[in-house]
C-alpha cells in the first residue's frame, strides 16, 4: 500500500491503537500529524511526524485551531482518522447520567467536531479520507455498556450521515467496527479471556491503512466490523 505524500491527522494518537495506526501509516509513507490530549506523550514517533499535544477535542475552538495549525505546517491535508475516545462500563439501575455525558463527548463529540474542523481542508485535496472507529459491540449493547454503546452508536449515524453528504465531493468516510481489541490494558482487565480470538492493534490498523488509501476510492459510508474471532 502507498500513502506517500498524504497528510493524515490521526486523533488519539497517544493510545494503543493510535499509535499503533502511526507506526502502519508512517510505514506506508504517509505525513503524519498526531494529536493527543496529554501534555507529553512517550511511544514510537514515526519519521516526519509532527506531534499536537495538550489538543482537547471536545472543544471546537481547539479542534478548529489545530486542523489549521496542521493545514499550514504540512501545506494540506488529505485524511483524518477519528481514534480519540474513550470508555466506561456502567448500568444503568446503578449509574449516572455523567457517564452518558462523558462517553457522548469523548466518543462522539470529538468525532464531530474534528469532521468538521478538517472538512474545509479535505475538499481541497484530491481523495478526501475520512475514517472513524467505532464498536462492534454498539450495535447490540449488553449489560453496563449502555454509554459506550450509545456513543458509538452515534458515531455510526455520524459516519453514514457524511459519507452520504459528501459522496460527490470527492471525499470518503468510513468507520471500522472493532472487536475486542489486544491492548495491555484489557487484557489486564480480562485475564482469563483467550487474546488470541482478539483483534491485534496491527490488524486495526492494517484495515485503517486501506480504507485511507486510493484503492479505497469505491467504498464510503461502510461500517466495516474488524471482529477477530470474537
Amino acid at each position: 500500500m502507498d500513502l506517500s505524500g498524504k497528510v493524515l491527522v490521526v486523533t488519539g494518537a497517544d493510545g494503543a491503537l493510535g499509535q499503533a495506526a502511526a507506526v502502519t501509516l508512517g510505514a506506508y509513507g504517509a505525513k503524519l500529524a498526531l494529536l493527543s490530549h496529554a501534555s507529553s506523550t512517550a511511544g514510537i514517533q514515526p519519521a516526519g511526524a509532527r506531534r499536537y499535544e495538550g489538543i482537547d477535542l471536545t472543544l471546537e475552538t481547539a479542534a478548529r485551531s489545530v486542523m489549521e495549525r496542521v493545514a499550514r505546517d504540512a501545506g494540506r491535508i488529505d485524511g483524518l482518522i477519528n481514534i480519540a475516545g474513550g470508555f466506561r462500563w456502567e448500568q444503568v439501575k446503578e449509574g449516572t447520567i455523567d457517564s452518558w455525558d462523558a462517553m457522548y463527548k469523548l466518543n462522539l463529540r470529538t468525532a464531530v467536531l474534528s469532521c468538521q474542523a478538517v472538512l474545509p481542508y479535505l475538499l481541497r485535496s484530491a481523495s478526501g479520507r475520512i475514517v472513524n472507529v467505532g464498536a462492534l459491540g454498539a450495535q447490540k449493547a449488553s449489560a453496563g455498556m449502555g454509554p459506550y454503546a450509545a456513543s458509538k452508536a452515534g458515531v455510526a449515524r455520524l459516519t453514514e450521515a457524511l459519507a452520504d453528504e459528501l459522496k460527490d465531493r470527492g471525499i470518503t468516510v468510513n468507520a471500522i467496527l472493532p472487536s475486542t481489541l489486544d491492548t495491555p490494558k484489557n487484557r489486564l482487565d480480562m485475564p482469563k479471556a483467550d487474546f488470541k480470538r482478539w483483534v491485534t492493534l496491527s490488524e486495526a490498523a492494517e484495515v485503517i491503512a486501506f480504507l485511507v488509501s486510493d484503492k479505497a476510492s469505491a467504498v464510503t459510508g461502510a461500517l466495516i466490523p474488524v471482529a477477530g474471532r470474537v
